[in-house]
This record gives structure tokens, C-alpha cells and sequence, in this order.
């Protein structure tokens, strides 16, 4: 994820005049909820490729698998399309079904949607065994519904919390260099209040405010806090007793309590230019921040408010259309994009963190002794989305395709709580209203 603007963008279907929540998917489409299966084909062939234009290095990268790929053998022709990050979802969101590449790109958490509607089709039988291995188990649990994938990634994501060394060491903060010594949630609020002592204006928190929580980034980057406090987005397809609980309540509240000690950083610079200690943001921030900072950069984990520190995951990711007349050539194409070369290049372009095992473990950012190594060790500790225990750290965000009602609800709920609203009421409404979506979609079952 290479800046809060490009990852957590706003969502709709095409032919609406505004530009929708996220929560306009669900409404996309008369998904009737069953399974699709690609047909195999012959493996040889043109196969039509779709995937979002990210930021220029990103787009090369691809653009430049793709040219190998169809220089590397003679039977399969790769026919990409590049389609402007911005308009990306909601194109495939407004395309019929038979209408699709044979293999598309698509942000994490709209696959349930996409597979809902029959836009997707399971890859297991399409890409080698070695390729499904060489996936990270986080990877695979954004990808998976019911055993079956429809989706891996090359690359992903998580938060943590970037400080500067020297206003922590001036304020006397001693502050955690791993998970295993992670702050809890007081210890973070005291640090934030020693912090303030010695800061002119009394601001030492970075909590990338200036968008607003009631869009991807609230879920993406405060969900966290919900799952620490042992709490869930859903459980068992419902919120009530997951997202409401008076923990969770407790939790938002400590949240909300924050604001004092938050900058606005509406110039992107609030870390970076040292106004604030801390900053609480995803790797995508570590290039320039380690610009700005050198050696007095440090990367710490998000506090614990009681069931373990926990971080975000998951990222965009590759799968093949449902009507694909080709899914070996598809399956083929993926294993080439997939491996360690392309991978590798991918990530050294947008600075994320690969989503294979072979190319985690020869990142100089991410592997053993590297500098985002915390990043690493979160994703090597796996909840998925739906057992999270206080010793799995990376947390899938829903594999639903309610997903988009429920990102849209928790994150409104984040929003008007930091803005003052009590915590108990607007989760309890947030949760109903998630209820009353799902009820009114028979649970969005996949069948």
C-alpha cells in the first residue's frame, strides 16, 4: 500500500452521479450466491488480462512481467489492460460477468463481492501446487472462502507505529522494539502524555486524520483496535456481540480520548518534519519517512489493548474470471507472475511487503535484521478473519461480500466517535444496521 489516498479510496458503481462508500458494491450486481468455475481450456491462446494503474513504478512492473512472459514461450499471449486506479472497482463492478479477462486484479477486500456475483472463479486447479505453497498463510487467508481460493497476491500490508528515536529518548519514553515487548494500551497513553510535556504545542500523535475515518483507512488502519480488545467486526455473519462489546467500548473510548494529543497533518508532514513523536500508519510511509529521518527512525507495534497486539492485512490481488475459456493459460501466466523475479520487483517498487514466502525471505526491507522485520513477524502470525486468538497477530479484514456495508457502518461509527459521539451508542447502531443488511441478504451466502 503506497499512501493512504491510493490504497483507501471510496468505491461505486458506474452510472451514479457521486462517488459512493464502499458499500455501494454490495449493491452492484443481483448475486444470486452461487459457486463459478472457469472452463480449463487449452492452455494455448490469447488470455485477456485486467489490473489497476497504480503509481508509475508499480505499472512498469507489471507492464514489464508481462513482456517477459510473452517473450519466456510461444503458447500463451498475455493481452493487458491497465484501468486507472481510481475507476478500477466499480468497472468491474459495473461489467457483466461474461464480460471479464480471463485473469483481473482486485483489492482484497472486494473478492467475496466479486465471487458473490460470479465474477470469480476458484484457481486451485489452475496454479501449481508449488505457487499456492510459496504463498504466505496471510496471503491465503484474504484469498480463501469455505477451502477454496480465488485469489493470491504479490504483495501486502500492515501498520505499526513509526516513532522518532530522538523525542522519544527526550521525553525519557522507552518504547517497545518488538511484538513480544509491545506497549498496552495505557503504557501508550502515558507515553503520548510525557511526550506532550516536552512538545510546544502539545501534539505528538500522527494518526493520518486529515481524510476523515469514515472510509477504508477507518477500518484499514483502527479495526486493530477492535480485534486487541477481543472483539470482531463480525462473528459467526453477525456484529451484535462482536462489534459492540463493552470492551470494545472501553477501547474506542481510549481511542477517542487521543484526539487532544493528535496533529491534523494536513500537509502530510507531521512525522516527517518532527512536529509529532509518533505516527501511526501502514509501511507504505517508510520510504519517506526514513529519508526524513535516518537512524533515528524506529518501528513498533500498535499497542495492546488486551488481546494482543493486532495489525491489518491483506492487499490487491490476482484471480481468474468465472468465464474464462482458459483457466490452464490463465493458472500458467499466474505461477509465471508469481514467482520470486516478479514478485521481487514488484515490491522493490511500491515498498510492500511480498506476499510469498521465497521473496519475504530475501527482502532487505523485510527479512531477519531488516528494517520493517516487525512488519514481517505480524504477517508470519496469521488470525484469518475469524479465530482471533491473542497470539495471532495480521487480521484479515471479512471475507464477506457484506464486507461493503460493513466497512462503510464501523468506519462511520469510527468517525462520529472521534468526533465525540459516545462509543457504546454509535457501535450499537453501527452493529444493528450491519444486521439488518445481512439479514435482508440471507447472510450473503456463498453456496
Amino acid at each position: 500500500m503506497s499512501s493512504t489516498s491510493r490504497r483507501y479510496r471510496r468505491t461505486a458503481c458506474t452510472g451514479l452521479a457521486l462517488a459512493l462508500p464502499l458499500a455501494a458494491l454490495a449493491a452492484c450486481g443481483g448475486g444470486s450466491g452461487t459457486d463459478a468455475s472457469a472452463e480449463a481450456g487449452s492452455g494455448k491462446g490469447t488470455i485477456s488480462v485486467w489490473a489497476h494503474q497504480g503509481q508509475k513504478s508499480e505499472a512498469g512492473a507489471l507492464q514489464n512481467a508481462v513482456k517477459s512472459f510473452n517473450s519466456s514461450q510461444s503458447k500463451i499471449k498475455v493481452d493487458l489492460k491497465l484501468i486507472p486506479e481510481a475507476d478500477y472497482t466499480k468497472t468491474i463492478t459495473a461489467t457483466a460477468a461474461d464480460k471479464l479477462p480471463d485473469v483481473m486484479e482486485f483489492d482484497g477486500p472486494t473478492m467475496a463481492n466479486f465471487v458473490y456475483n460470479k465474477k470469480l472463479a476458484p484457481i486451485d486447479t489452475y496454479v501449481s501446487a508449488k505457487t499456492m505453497d510459496n504463498a504466505t498463510d496471510a496471503s491465503k487467508s484474504q484469498g480463501e472462502i469455505d477451502g477454496k481460493h480465488y485469489g493470491l497476491g504479490m504483495f501486502d500490508s500492515g501498520l505499526g507505529i513509526y516513532g522518532n528515536k530522538k523525542l522519544l529518548d527526550a521525553a525519557g519514553v522507552t518504547y517497545p522494539t518488538s511484538l513480544s515487548d509491545d506497549w498496552t494500551a495505557d503504557q501508550f497513553t502515558a507515553a503520548l502524555k510525557a511526550l506532550k510535556a516536552k512538545d510546544s504545542d502539545g501534539k505528538t500523535l500522527d494518526l493520518q486524520e486529515s481524510g476523515g475515518y469514515a472510509n477504508e483507512w477507518g477500518t484499514y488502519g483502527f479495526a486493530p483496535i477492535v480485534w486487541s480488545a477481543g472483539g470482531s467486526l463480525l462473528k459467526d455473519g453477525k456484529a451484535e456481540g462482536a462489534l459492540d462489546t463493552s470492551s470494545v467500548v472501553s477501547a474506542l473510548k481510549t481511542f477517542q480520548s487521543w484526539k487532544t494529543y493528535v496533529d491534523p497533518n494536513t500537509d502530510g508532514n507531521a512525522f516527517a518534519k518532527s512536529r509529532v513523536a509518533l505516527s501511526w500508519v501502514g509501511h507504505w510511509m517508510y520510504p519517506a519517512y526514513s529519508e526524513a529521518l535516518g537512524d533515528d527512525l524506529v518501528v513498533l507495534p500498535l499497542p495492546d489493548f488486551g488481546n494482543g497486539p493486532k495489525t491489518g492485512q491483506g492487499s490487491w490481488a490476482w484471480g481468474v474470471g468465472a468465464n474464462s475459456k482458459n483457466g490452464k493459460a490463465a493458472g500458467a501466466f499466474l505461477d509465471y507472475l508469481l514467482d520470486d523475479t516478479n514478485v521481487g520487483a514488484m515490491t522493490a517498487a511500491n515498498g510492500a511487503p511480498p506476499a510469498t514466502k521465497t521473496a519475504l525471505a530475501k527482502s532487505e526491507l523485510y527479512r531477519q535484521g531488516g528494517p520493517l522485520q516487525l512488519y514481517a513477524d505480524q504477517l508470519a502470525k496469521p488470525c484469518g478473519d475469524s479465530d482471533i486468538t491473542k497470539s495471532c497477530v495480521a487480521v484479515t479484514r471479512p471475507v464477506t461480500a457484506g464486507y461493503p456495508t460493513v466497512t462503510a457502518k464501523f468506519s462511520e461509527a469510527l468517525n462520529s466517535i472521534y468526533g465525540g459521539a459516545d462509543p457504546k451508542n454509535a457501535l450499537e447502531k453501527a452493529a444493528r444496521a450491519i444486521d439488518q443488511d445481512f439479514s435482508d441478504n440471507a447472510g450473503y451466502q456463498i453456496q
